[in-house]
């Protein structure tokens, strides 16, 4: 971009840069060079998003599966939450949960993004203001890249956890299996994961 932009400061919240990139866009250096603050931030084709903080249930619930999950992975997977996903130079997400390869960690400093290649299962939460996202545009787009595994975890009106498996020929998503009491399946590892622990929590995000 050939305008100067305004560079936040520490201590200080970028929202109001992120609304300045909103009209002009933001190239992947600008991007790469936002301080590491714990600030939720996703670039889709080029606009900086700047997500409100979750909720104590929805992190809570979060948590739990990500145990349960990291209970039952073998050790070369990794379940972690929260990590960006550099799908292309301009669209980067940030996933609720996801499963990557555990040689990320052979780094001399654990990477605070990881590329497609990675990652073996992404996994998003459904809330009222993502819907279409969790839905329709995230699952495409890590289908696109060649993530093997999506699930999508509704929360509303019940429990139910839809797992997606990429197709033969690559590119879309294939549905593996719904579930609303226990997760059984054979791939990416061989799970059965109790959700009634989950379903409590699950309750007080509606």
């Amino acid at each position: 971009m050939s305008e100067d932009k305004p560079t936040p400061t520490d201590g200080e919240p970028d929202m109001a840069l992120a609304i300045d990139y909103l009209s002009g866009g933001m190239t992947p250096e600008e991007y790469e060079a936002l301080p590491e603050d714990g600030t939720r931030r996703e670039l889709i084709d080029g606009v900086l998003h700047v997500t409100p903080t979750p909720s104590i249930p929805h992190q809570t619930f979060a948590g739990l599966l990500m145990t349960q999950l990291a209970l039952s992975a073998p050790e070369e997977y990794l379940v972690t939450q929260a990590v960006e996903i550099k799908l292309k130079e301009t669209l980067r997400y940030v996933p609720d949960l996801l499963v990557v390869t555990a040689d990320v960690m052979d780094a001399a400093r654990p990477p605070c993004r990881v590329a497609p290649s990675q990652v073996i299962l992404a996994a998003e939460i459904v809330s009222p203001s993502t819907t279409s996202m969790d839905r329709i545009t995230k699952p495409a787009q890590y289908a696109q890249a060649g993530i093997p595994w999506f699930w999508r975890i509704e929360t509303r009106p019940t429990l139910r956890v839809t797992a997606h498996q990429i197709s033969a020929n690559g590119g879309v998503y294939e549905l593996a299996g719904e579930f609303s009491t226990r997760i059984k399946l054979e791939d990416p590892w061989p799970m059965d994961i109790d959700l009634q622990p989950l379903a409590r929590m699950a309750h007080l995000m509606t």
